[in-house]
């Protein structure tokens, strides 16, 4: 009885990291709606019991792979860029850019996991599309608080509209996600970055 209550009793024995990796994979693979909870368990690992004692629920495991994916390097370059680059025309070059070369990058899934992963939820699970939602527009209301500040410190010229720029730029960058999830590689994406770039007021 003793040996079976020790071995009810056992920690976890799985990397709870590289289980989570797998599923940040698999969900930027699939979406959210479209990767089952048997999936999801054979590609980390784990069994169903481990997966809701480590990581909660379908939902609760989904929300925290976009969290971490969104500190990633991949998830997290506009941010970096807007954090980094000393002018906005900068930060939304240097976003619009790498944008371009991740969303292309053949070592992952393509495209975006936060622009993506909505795909195909149904109504039962709205609350997962309003998160991820939320998610994008967290982003650009990032991007146009930069651009808010380049008008008022004369970047951008008088009368330039740093909401519409900003919601441009945000399309433009979730555009380029969906190109490359449809199998555009990172020359084609490149191309229509600086073609949107083009649209900054006052030109070069």
């Amino acid at each position: 009885m003793a040996g079976m209550s020790k071995a009810r009793g056992r920690p976890r024995t799985f990397d709870r990291d590289a289980a989570l990796e797998a599923a940040i994979r698999l969900f930027w693979e699939r979406g959210f709606e479209a990767t089952s909870l048997g999936e999801l368990t054979e590609a980390m690992g784990i069994r169903p019991g481990s997966l809701y004692a480590a990581f909660g629920d379908k939902k609760a495991l989904f929300r925290e792979a976009v969290e971490v994916y969104g500190r990633s390097p991949v998830g997290s370059f506009p941010a970096r860029a807007l954090a980094e680059e000393p002018t906005a025309r900068g930060a939304v070059s240097r976003i619009l850019r790498e944008a371009a070369a991740v969303y292309a990058d053949p070592s992952h899934p393509a495209g975006c996991l936060a622009i993506s992963a909505a795909t195909n939820v149904t109504v039962q699970d709205e609350e997962i599309a309003t998160f991820l939602r939320d998610v994008r527009n967290a982003g650009l209301a990032a991007i146009e608080e930069r651009l808010r500040l380049a008008l008022e410190e004369g970047e951008l010229p008088a009368g330039a509209d740093a909401s519409a720029l900003a919601s441009y730029f945000a399309t433009v960058v979730q555009g380029l996600s969906q190109r490359a999830r449809d199998g555009a590689d990172a020359a084609e994406l490149s191309q229509v970055a600086e073609l949107a770039l083009a649209a900054w007021p006052g030109g070069d």
